[in-house]
């Protein structure tokens, strides 16, 4: 993986809050880069490029319209994450993920192979894998320690099918701090007010006189 696309230059990223941005299947870093203008004048933004080729684009795992998963394969995407974070995510205050569609299962598989590791995690019209190895790591988290979550989505969206939905409600519901919002008609992309709604949860958890 390269460096990643920044929101800020090298000399002004330490001390802030790093948000690590995972594009979806078949999309790119550069499209995830409209993010940054939702985030705190704290914060840096970081745009990671998937390993694997798609159509010209990039994903970081197979995946077909069922959504399965090959957890060899998802393991080894999550490692090449984990490796460039290890080189590259240092000196900052906190970090966190935000992830759209795939970028979203590639989140929530991050945080699930290192609780604890992240301030907050933002998905967006995504879902949380099902697959029962990686269920295996699952840890209930402590009471008042879970993990921010915001995830937003069109109910309507055909993208992610009904079962992949429910599975996601049922484990973010179990394992973070949930917040969940739905946007009818703003389809598998990105919507204002769902932009404005991301604004305020990075707003509030990465606030900059908050202890993260």
């Amino acid at each position: 993986m390269d460096e990643g696309i920044y929101s800020r230059p090298e000399g002004r990223r330490a001390g802030t809050d790093l948000v690590m941005m995972l594009h979806g299947y078949g999309s790119n870093p550069e499209r995830m880069t409209g993010w940054f203008g939702e985030l705190p004048p704290h914060a840096t933004g970081v745009a990671l490029r998937g390993p694997m080729e798609v159509g010209g684009d990039r994903g970081w795992f197979l995946l077909d319209y069922f959504l399965a998963n090959d957890f060899a394969r998802v393991v080894s995407a999550a490692q090449l994450v984990f490796d460039w974070q290890d080189k590259y995510a240092r000196g900052y205050r906190s970090i966190s993920l935000l992830g759209h569609s795939q970028g979203m299962a590639m989140a929530t598989t991050l945080h699930r192979l290192r609780p604890g590791g992240y301030a907050t995690i933002t998905g967006l019209s995504g879902f949380v894998l099902s697959n029962e190895l990686l269920s295996l790591t699952d840890v209930a988290p402590e009471p008042g320690k879970a993990v921010p979550f915001f995830w937003g989505r069109d109910p309507y969206d055909l993208v992610i099918n009904p079962d992949a939905v429910a599975y996601t409600g049922q484990w973010l519901g179990e394992y973070t701090a949930l917040t969940s919002r739905t946007y009818p008609e703003m389809g598998h992309g990105f919507g204002a007010e769902e932009r404005r709604d991301v604004r305020s949860f990075f707003g509030h958890y990465l606030a900059a006189d908050r202890t993260v």
